[in-house]
């Protein structure tokens, strides 16, 4: 792990202690402290460090996917365990869709297995993170949730098929978080979230692929439940609500990748009208400055405790009540 002078901060654990994720050179990364189960090359169920999905040529032969997958990992400077997907399916094309609690991110390129009607390769990788704590037994359930809603998304596009030879599927969670979910299946909670996710997901990842949408770059979405659950993809250009905080403001991590990161500095918890608490944080101004935006797109594994630190260093406020 690189050490920082502005860091103040390099412990690998606290690095670790929440999921990141970032592209670089064609391979998305997920870091953090996982339990995991994958149905990829090496998959199975473990405690990982490191996932990761790797695009590759269409016609990519490797005597060993797994070492090919652990060269990436070393070279990223990941150390520990990972688990890896491969695809062929351009990065630029990646959907990452928050539900509540879960964040999916799905690449998707489809081809019919009919040998009678070939085509170029195609692979549907899906990872599924949830904030919640699962049991062994639910991240199992959301791999066949998974890939029920991708059949299901197929079949609404008008495929005859459930999905392509190589398709794969991870679900993960922090380890250290307390078990919430025992049971996937689409009638929990946690099922219904990714499902709602993968159906949604995998129709704009491959309209993406097919150049049917627009996909100069990876898409966000996120469901929103004010006036009816609808997604919503979020772009920076033309916010209605710019500036939302600070004239002059960043909005790259306008859904911060920290979330929620339980700093009293930052945020604090409400009561929501359905019971239970949420983290609020909409007088935290910290990831809004370009300053740390620009830091941040260096060091994409920075810490909270990090970027305090250069907000220090550089005088800025990192919690103040909005401003337009």
């Amino acid at each position: 792990m690189e050490q920082r002078e502005t860091a103040g901060i390099k412990r690998q654990s606290e690095i670790l202690c929440c999921m990141k994720y970032y592209i670089k050179n064609k391979t998305l990364f997920l870091r953090g402290n996982f339990r995991a189960v994958s149905s990829g090359a090496g998959g199975g169920l473990s405690d990982v460090s490191t996932i990761i999905n790797r695009t590759v040529e269409k016609n990519f032969v490797h005597d060993s996917p797994e070492k090919f997958i652990e060269g990436i990992v070393r070279e990223e400077g990941c150390t520990g365990d990972f688990y890896g997907l491969l695809t062929a399916v351009d990065m630029k094309t990646l959907c990452v869709l928050i539900n509540r609690t879960v964040t999916v991110f799905i690449t998707a390129g489809v081809s019919n297995p009919n040998p009678k009607n070939p085509k170029l390769p195609g692979t549907i990788n899906i990872i599924v993170h949830s904030r919640d704590g699962l049991f062994d037994e639910a991240m199992a359930g959301l791999i066949i949730t998974a890939t029920e809603a991708k059949t299901e998304a197929l079949f609404s596009m008008g495929y005859d098929f459930a999905g392509t030879t190589t398709d794969a599927v991870v679900a993960c969670c922090s380890k250290d978080n307390e078990k919430i979910h025992r049971y996937a299946g689409r009638m929990t909670d946690i099922g219904r979230w990714t499902a709602e996710a993968v159906l949604f997901g995998v129709q704009e990842a491959i309209a993406r692929h097919d150049g049917k949408k627009p996909a100069e770059k990876p898409a966000l979405y996120v469901l929103s439940t004010i006036g009816g659950d609808h997604w919503i993809e979020w772009s920076p250009e033309g916010c209605p609500y710019y500036p939302c905080h600070f004239r002059g403001q960043a909005c790259n991590y306008c859904y911060c990748p920290f979330y929620p990161c339980n700093d009293e500095e930052l945020g604090y918890f409400i009561e929501t009208s359905a019971g239970g608490t949420v983290w609020a944080c909409t007088t935290c101004i910290l990831m809004h400055h370009p300053e740390i935006v620009d830091h941040m797109k260096k060091y994409p594994m920075a810490t909270i405790s990090e970027l305090k630190k250069v907000a220090e260093v550089k005088n800025l406020k990192i919690n103040a009540e909005t401003e337009t």
